[in-house]
């Protein structure tokens, strides 16, 4: 039997950190496939992305790690009967609906008995309320569907933030184990028999999503009608919207959670989001890249950035790796790749002026 554990998160929320700490404070790395499955057209932390398939990347503390891309059922399927690993951890992109993710792991057709052990969410404490705000459809469909609810930075959050960020996320799940204390507090070990803990509410919110995936009528027996299950039916047809064509003069606010449901819009990634990247071999320093990121901000000219990730050379046998998600970037020495890559994922980008941006 295979435990599939999902680690979803919106864009820069610190999946990968809480992945690494797992890997290297409770489990047994070398029974556990890590598998992630990006976003954009660059896949800054896994080389190209191939059309299809499995492509096999670093060992991580005797862990091994691939990218799925292509049909994501399939090549899970591929990644079972190869390893039939004790575990594995899926990282979705961050912009994919939770929902979706479970739903592809339960349909997977696979001769390994697997199970859907968890759904763990990653939050980002001081950007709850923005990304609540302006990506309602993505960020909290992951909400509502996660057992436990992981808060990144927390460290020396003010209390009102810690509440506002607490508040939002009661409004759309109310079961859910939170954890609020900084990650560096806590063993990993802690972290992981939280989310074990969290089992029953799991297998509550699994049939929830094969729930709303099906057809059923009256004399259907999947207990759907159940009270506790009516409840949940109801909260997701909210937030579920049919997806119709639009354009940028599109009115229907699919920018904004806060619009009127009445026209059940219902919107993938790929349309609301978008990524725009680059190689290079051109070096920067990194008060260049520091000050390249400041303009990142300013979404009149760059469109709504939520995520920019890269690796270039400094031109002194040195690299600068950089992070940013909005009001944060972290600009670090790192370590030498073939060649310089450069990704930015938002909403309505101005890819010309972000080329111009980068260009020297």
């Amino acid at each position: 039997m295979t435990k599939i554990d999902i680690f979803s998160g919106f864009l820069g929320a610190g999946k990968t950190t809480l992945i690494k700490k797992l890997l290297q404070e409770a489990m047994d790395a070398s029974k556990v496939v890590l598998i992630e499955n990006e976003f954009g057209e660059i896949g800054i932390d896994g080389g190209f992305l191939k059309e299809a398939g499995v492509e096999i990347k670093e060992m991580n503390q005797g862990c091994i790690c691939c990218s799925l891309v292509g049909d994501f059922g399939a090549s899970l399927a591929e990644v079972l009967e190869k390893y039939q690993p004790e575990r594995i951890l899926i990282e979705p992109s961050g912009v994919g609906k939770l929902s979706d993710v479970m739903k592809a792991v339960q349909d997977v057709d696979s001769d390994v008995e697997v199970t859907l052990n968890s759904a763990v969410v990653v939050v980002d404490a001081n950007k709850c309320k923005m990304y609540a705000k302006n990506f309602g459809e993505f960020f909290l469909n992951q909400i509502e569907h996660a057992g436990t609810i992981i808060l990144s930075r927390t460290a020396g959050i003010s209390e009102s933030k810690l509440a506002t960020a607490m508040e939002i996320i009661r409004e759309h799940n109310e079961k859910a184990t939170i954890i609020t204390t900084p990650w560096d507090e806590l063993d990993g070990k802690q972290i992981l028999e939280t989310i074990e803990k969290a089992k029953d509410l799991e297998a509550e919110l699994m049939a929830e999503v094969a729930h709303q995936h099906h057809e059923h009528d009256e004399h259907c027996t999947c207990g759907c009608h159940d009270h506790d299950h009516d409840h949940h039916h109801h909260d997701h047809e909210e937030h579920e919207h049919h997806h119709h064509e639009h354009d940028e003069h599109c009115t229907c606010g699919c920018h904004d959670h806060h619009h009127d449901h009445e026209g059940h819009h219902h919107h993938h990634a790929d349309e609301v989001f978008t990524s725009w990247g680059m190689e290079t071999p051109t070096a920067y320093t990194a008060t260049e890249i520091e000050a390249i990121l400041k303009k990142l901000e300013e979404e009149e000219n760059y469109g709504i950035i939520l995520r920019a990730k890269g690796m270039v050379p400094a031109g002194d046998g040195t690299w600068v790796n950089f992070d940013y998600v909005p009001g944060e970037s972290n600009v670090r020495p790192g370590v030498a790749e073939v060649t310089g890559k450069i990704c930015v994922i938002g909403s309505k980008l101005q890819e010309e002026k972000l080329k111009k941006l980068f260009e020297k």
